[in-house]
């Protein structure tokens, strides 16, 4: 068996949404799911607006990651949630 590893794009309802306390709490959730939060990037899009893009990876025996995603749709401020790669890893 492998990882998964997932990398979600996170949309914020507008360009003011502060990405550092939506970040915080996608940390705090992949704590409690037990994945391994690997990395975080700010991507401009238009007029101001950026995603939050998040990468974690956990053991694909664990299924899929609908929950996590659901948990993140939840955050204030956070308007979209969707993943944009999945891959799996072995090793």
């Amino acid at each position: 068996m492998g990882n998964v590893i997932l990398t979600i794009q996170i949309m914020p309802v507008s360009p003011e949404t502060d990405l550092n306390k939506i970040l915080e709490e996608a940390k705090k959730f992949a704590e409690e799911f037990k994945y391994h939060f690997a990395k975080s990037e700010e991507v401009p899009l238009a007029f101001g607006l950026k995603s939050l893009n998040i990468t974690i990876s956990y053991d694909e025996k664990r299924g899929g990651s609908d929950e996590f995603e659901e948990k993140l749709r939840a955050i204030d401020g956070v308007n979209s949630v969707e993943v944009i790669d999945a891959r799996r890893a072995f090793g």
